[in-house]
């Protein structure tokens, strides 16, 4: 006869009597069962606490990475920082060398010098400047310019011969494409064509202006200036005097400029005028040119 139970037999150590007791297959199967899905949850929960383990040390090594990165992120700061007050220490330099020649004035401030935007000159193009600064000799100054019989102040002539690419006015702005207004002309002209000063007068600035980059601005007495921006090189001085047709520099793209041209202004009373009216029509006249494109 089949039994479906276990017989567990227990004997008294003092007495002597055997006592067996009855144990179900059910019982004794549902406790092995038991066991071994004790063994399985204590496994995964030695599982998931190594698992837990290496996820906590892949935080640890990656926190180590991001601090290094920080650090070196800080120090590239740091540099960046120190260039940049080498470059103004440059720049007060340059500034003190061309005060003691007497080759500079101070303009800061002054409504003459609008920025068409934030741009500074490149560290090369500093020491350009201050180079030319140190090397430049200051000849005497014979009386005014203004007091002599064949003085020309008005601006009558082109400053190069070229095509005009943009007028005077509104017009979109060729970097954001947003509406903005044009306070000059732009004449295009090959890279190195010299530009010639529009009338006689007095130079008030000659160097970096922003926006205009390399930039010479006249003064041609009676409220009058002319403006000429974005030039690869200067040659002319702060106080030197000019003679219409003087070369004052070369045709550039420095600046915020798309590519060679020369950015020309004139000022009555430091407000931006339509040049075009001031210009007598060349030798070869731009075959985009026509008055009607520029509105006084």
């Amino acid at each position: 006869m089949k039994q479906d139970y276990f017989i567990v037999v227990l004997a008294h150590s003092l007495h002597g009597r055997l006592q067996r007791v009855h144990i179900s297959h059910r019982i004794v199967y549902g406790a092995g069962i038991t066991v071994l899905l004790l063994f399985l949850a204590l496994f995964g929960v030695a599982g998931s606490y190594a698992r837990m383990l290496w996820k906590v040390s892949n935080y640890n090594s990656l926190q180590h990475e991001a601090d290094l990165l920080r650090a070196r992120y800080d120090s590239l700061q740091k540099k960046v920082r120190q260039t940049n007050e080498q470059l103004a220490s440059l720049q007060m330099l340059a500034d003190e060398v061309s005060t003691a020649y007497g080759l500079k004035r101070q303009l800061a401030g002054s409504p003459d010098l609008v920025e068409e935007a934030p741009l500074v000159p490149t560290v090369r193009e500093s020491l350009a400047e201050y180079d030319l600064l140190r090397g430049a000799s200051v000849a005497p100054r014979a009386r005014s310019i203004f007091a002599r019989a064949d003085v020309n102040v008005i601006p009558s002539i082109w400053p190069v011969t070229g095509r005009l690419m943009d007028g005077f006015g509104h017009r979109s702005d060729p970097f954001t494409g947003e509406g903005a207004t044009h306070t000059g002309i732009d004449i295009s002209a090959p890279q190195g064509t010299s530009v010639k000063a529009a009338a006689d007068g007095i130079v008030v600035h000659a160097g970096w202006n922003a926006g205009y980059g390399r930039c010479v601005i006249l003064d041609h007495g009676n409220g009058y200036q002319t403006l000429y921006g974005h030039l690869s090189r200067v040659d002319v001085i702060d106080g030197q005097e000019v003679r219409r047709g003087g070369v004052v520099g070369q045709v550039g793209t420095t600046g915020r400029s798309t590519g060679p041209h020369l950015h020309y202004e004139v000022r009555i009373h430091s407000t931006p005028v339509n040049p075009y009216r001031f210009l007598a029509r060349p030798a070869l006249a731009p075959a985009a040119a026509q008055p009607s494109e520029f509105p006084f």
